[in-house]
């Protein structure tokens, strides 16, 4: 028998790897060349095309014919599927299926980074791996094939899920019983990217999202340069990149914000990419809806938190239990939207997962015939390859999948999966469904028996007198065996029963914990598809409504512009004319529209000020706060990337900085590097999408930085230049002065390679850009006004300048200004020497002086920072508040906007209960552009309201849990909070 068995093995084994040019030596050599017919099927050609009592006829892997009246040949096997239903099998569009696991670089000891590439001959950033081609890392494994099929799916495509550019996919048939010279369908179909270094390479860069933002941009540059022909040396990774253009561009996004910024790339350069998203596209479904893009979305809907603990559920957030609620609704809401996607099994922990999800999906709504689309002829038609896979279209590849009944019904039995024309077995068809309850009777005992799980592989529970006994139930060829503990006596039941072609019933032996025999007989008292009727019944879930944005204290829909009258204020101008007493102010259309006493209200909400003080939204000229990164620290340069790519509209310190009457941020690149990034400057428009945040026509600003952190003094690291102040200089005066050669070359009319980085130093030169630079040591502070003087421009802003009251007269003469500590000192070596009176020294020796926070926590009470210059060096109240409004917006050269309250600028106020140097003052409203972004009375409702809504959200998820759902243990989310330093 073994032989036989043995012998089988190696003819299989050789047959299915026979080509026709192969020699066949086992046997004749002949093919099969029968039709095979399923008749008297529902039949769905395509997820809207359906045909009852329909045929499908194959030959060859291939679909025929199909329709009510197909020619039968003599030369066919006929199989009578009896009603049965047949469609076409699933596609998963992403996957890594057969990929294995990438090897990991060695990482070495010590604190110094590898800054350059690791290869020759290649692209000289090691995460980028365009070159690799997902075939030669593939190996068949069926393992996972058979996991796929059991879930419906018959084709996959793959790729290497590792690098910024990942190099191609391919398109593989889940077929077990051929070899890949007929399961793979496309060696290599698709192109990948994603915004995640490689694991193979240690390579510094890119750091930060912004880095890889930047170096994908630089790619699609540099691949132009080469394909122009400019390049006189090989580089192999451009030459795939260039050769693999006309294919499908696929970029995992992984979150709502990083689809628009992967589609903004896509834009940029003409690319289409098919997007990744993260399943949270519902909560901006207007911002994806206008990308145009294609999506494959994962359904890895996340598990209830156990909250039975009232201690570990405080670590959950409000966001973090919205997500669980609200995203199952995601797939309804694009389809609602009319966003074209398909489905995939990525991020899920197991793909046989993946129907679990799905019919939590269609208890939000989802149409079960868009969802069909989405594993059929979506993903066909974003892969281009609708001739092939995708529907049952005759020339197609037959594979289908047949089913008992209506696909993704409750009681529906997957049997067979079809791929390439070959059987593949998940349920066999004569099995029957014996889910359902039983009462069983053995011995004199009685027992309930549930039976739940798939026809082929139930699970059992097993009760008696309402205590639970564990148990394991098989099912195959209609022999059922079920075993069950009796944990109290330590005692093992165990039977074999048969089941019989009808009734209800079924009986056979119980073998007792003594040895000793019974009889059983078990009556089904309840079907599965009572069972279905049951759950049925129950009540759709609540979902909490989406705010903007979908964290606590955001709004359920955007404030409105109003137009609105102050009333008797102490109204502090920042102008000429200084604080005005009982004075009116009338905004309109987000203006300033009039300023004086007993103003008319000319249709305006008016707000009674009388004891309340008035001024103009506090600007921070120095933040760190709504950014995904702060620096990208892979180069001693990164003026190539901008902090507008990662601005974070969802961090609550926006709202928290409202509360402290900020209106206006510049959010710096940090002191990683002598040249760092561009800037965001920004307005807190609590509930705006990023690029609603962002100042129109806003100034261009980049940062540099002086001093310990950029020649990495305190991290022990010495493999990259600079490393003294001295180098410091020659990298500002080498950059420079290849700018300068860039410039000239570009302005010649000779071709050039676009250089992002050189471009942006480009904009220095010319005065279109400029420096706020990092600063504290009065001869680096020297040096670098030096070196702008050499190169004919002036430094913008020093920030930090804790040392500038040495140099105060020579940046009045340089023309810079000084954005400051109001009272920091001592906290490193290299601001031994800061004293409190910097600020009032700098100012009156004529230097435009700005206070500044650096610091989530410190910004939202700016107010009181600005306080601190009239104890420290006597400034007048009206210049101390000047520091921390017209100041920075004089540095930013946005005060022809804001930073004082004057006729024709944007009504960016706020209203303080107390005097607004106080320590007790309060901001009441914050008001930007007429629009009400923080109110006190408002702020205390939404604390009611997030309370009720938490406790709603935390009787759900017990709910969930006490009614056998999966959980999760809690996990707290850490706030980060970015500074100068921080690398992420």
């Amino acid at each position: 028998m073994k032989r036989l068995l043995l012998f089988l093995v190696c003819f299989w084994s050789l047959s299915s790897f026979s080509q026709d040019y192969f020699p066949k030596n086992d046997g004749p050599k002949e093919k099969n060349t029968n039709y095979t017919a399923f008749t008297n099927a529902t039949i769905y050609v395509t997820p809207t095309e359906k045909i009852s009592k329909g045929t499908l006829l194959i030959k060859d892997g291939k679909v025929v014919s199909v329709g009510k009246s197909v020619s039968i040949p003599e030369n066919t096997v006929t199989i009578d599927l009896n009603g049965d239903y047949i469609y076409p099998s699933f596609i998963d569009a992403y996957t890594d299926f057969g990929m294995g696991k990438v090897k990991e670089a060695e990482r070495e000891g010590g604190r110094s980074a590898q800054y350059g590439p690791s290869r020759e001959g290649f692209y000289w950033n090691d995460h980028i791996l365009a070159e690799r081609n997902g075939i030669e890392n593939f190996k068949y494994d069926k393992k996972q094939a058979s996991s796929f099929r059991e879930a419906g799916f018959g084709v996959v495509n793959t790729h290497t899920m590792d690098g910024i550019a990942r190099g191609t996919g391919m398109m593989v048939a889940l077929n077990d019983k051929d070899d890949d010279a007929t399961r793979i369908l496309e060696d290599a179909l698709t192109n990948h990217f994603s915004f995640e270094k490689s694991e193979t390479s240690n390579q510094s860069y890119p750091t930060s999202l912004m880095g890889a933002m930047a170096l994908l941009r630089q790619l699609q540059h540099d691949k132009q340069w080469y394909k122009d022909g400019n390049v006189p040396t090989k580089d192999r990774t451009l030459e795939a990149l260039i050769a693999n253009e006309g294919m499908v561009n696929i970029f995992e996004a992984g979150s709502k914000d990083n689809d628009l910024r992967a589609d903004k790339i896509s834009d940029q350069f003409n690319l289409n990419y098919v997007i990744v998203g993260g399943g949270d596209e519902y909560e901006r479904i207007d911002l994806v809806k206008n990308t145009n893009a294609n999506y494959i979305l994962p359904i890895n809907f996340p598990d209830a938190y156990d909250v039975s603990d009232p201690y570990a559920e405080t670590y959950i957030t409000v966001a973090q239990m919205r997500d669980w609620n609200q995203a199952p609704m995601n797939p309804k809401v694009m389809t609602e939207n009319g966003v074209p996607f398909a489905l995939t099994t990525f991020e899920l922990d197991k793909v046989s997962d993946f129907n679990k999800k799905l019919e939590k999906a269609f208890l939000y709504g989802y149409d079960k015939t868009k969802a069909l689309e989405a594993l059929t002829s979506m993903p066909a038609k974003f892969l281009g390859i609708e001739d092939k896979v995708g529907s049952l279209k005759e020339g197609r590849y037959a594979n289908f999948l047949i089913t008992s009944g209506p696909m993704f019904e409750a009681e529906t039995t997957l049997y067979e999966n079809w791929v390439q024309g070959e059987k593949h077995v998940v349920n066999t068809r004569d099995q029957k469904d014996i889910r359902g309850n039983y009462t069983m009777t053995a011995g004199g005992k009685t027992y309930e028996v549930e039976i739940t799980g798939e026809v082929g592989k139930p699970k059992s529970k097993v009760t008696a007198a309402d205590v639970e006994f564990p148990s394991k139930m098989e099912y195959s060829q209609n022999w059922v065996r079920l075993s069950f503990t009796d944990k109290e006596n330590n005692e093992v039941y165990r039977t074999t029963g048969i089941i019989p072609k009808e009734g209800d019933s079924f009986s056979g032996k119980m073998i007792r914990p003594d040895g000793s025999e019974s009889d059983f007989t078990a009556t089904r008292t309840s079907s599965s598809k009572e069972k279905k009727d049951k759950d049925d019944e129950k009540v759709k879930p609540e979902i909490m409504p989406i705010t903007y944005p979908n964290v606590g204290y955001g709004y359920t829909k955007a404030p409105e512009q109003k137009d609105m009258l102050f009333k008797n204020a102490t109204v502090w101008t920042g102008e000429e004319a200084g604080t005005l007493e009982n004075t009116d102010v009338r905004i309109s259309d987000g203006k300033i529209v009039e300023i004086g006493k007993d103003l008319s209200r000319r249709g305006a909400t008016v707000i009674d000020a009388t004891g309340k003080h008035l001024t103009a939204g506090i600007i921070d000229e120095h933040s760190h706060i709504a950014a995904l990164s702060i620096n990208e620290a892979g180069q001693n340069s990164s003026a190539e990337v901008s902090i507008e790519d990662v601005v974070d509209p969802e961090d609550v310190s926006i709202y928290r900085n409202l509360a402290g009457g900020v209106t206006s941020i510049q959010i710096l690149h940090g002191s990683a590097n002598p040249i760092g990034g561009r800037s965001a400057i920004i307005k807190l428009k609590w509930g705006e999408d990023a690029d609603g945040l962002i100042y129109d026509n806003s100034p261009k600003f980049i940062k540099f930085a002086l001093g310990e952190n950029v020649k990495q003094s305190n991290w022990g690291s010495y493999s990259r230049f600079p490393q003294t102040r001295m180098g410091v200089e020659q990298v500002y005066v080498n950059y420079f002065n290849r700018a300068k050669e860039y410039e000239a070359k570009k302005n010649s009319g000779q071709p050039y390679r676009t250089d992002e980085e050189l471009e942006v130093l480009s904009e220095i030169l010319n005065g279109e850009r400029f420096i706020s630079c990092h600063s504290y040591v009065q001869s680096e502070i020297n040096m670098l006004m030096k070196v702008a003087e050499r190169f004919d421009f002036n430094i913008n802003t020093f920030t930090h300048i804790l040392e500038g009251y040495k140099v105060a007269d020579k940046m009045k003469e340089h023309g810079v200004g000084g954005s400051t500590f109001s009272d920091w000192w001592a906290y490193k070596y290299e601001v031994n020497d800061a004293i409190p009176y910097n600020a009032a020294i700098m100012h009156n020796q004529g230097v435009t002086v700005a206070i500044n926070s650096d610091d989530a926590e410190m910004s939202r009470r700016l107010n009181q920072e600005a306080a601190k210059t009239v104890k420290y060096g006597g400034m007048s109240e009206e210049e101390a508040w000047k520091t921390v409004t017209l100041n920075p917006a004089k540095l930013l050269h946005i005060d022809d906007r804001v930073g004082s309250i004057k006729e024709g600028k944007d009504a960016d106020l706020v209203l303080w209960n107390e005097h607004p140097l106080s320590v007790y003052a309060k901001p009441e409203k914050t008001i930007i552009e007429g629009r009400t972004y923080f109110d006190i009375e408002k702020d205390a409702e939404m604390r009611k309201d997030i309370t009720a809504e938490r406790a709603k959200l935390v009787k759900m998820m017990l709910d969930e849990k006490e009614g056998g759902g999966k959980t999760r243990k809690p996990k707290g989310t850490e706030e980060h909070y970015f500074h100068c330093n921080t690398v992420n």
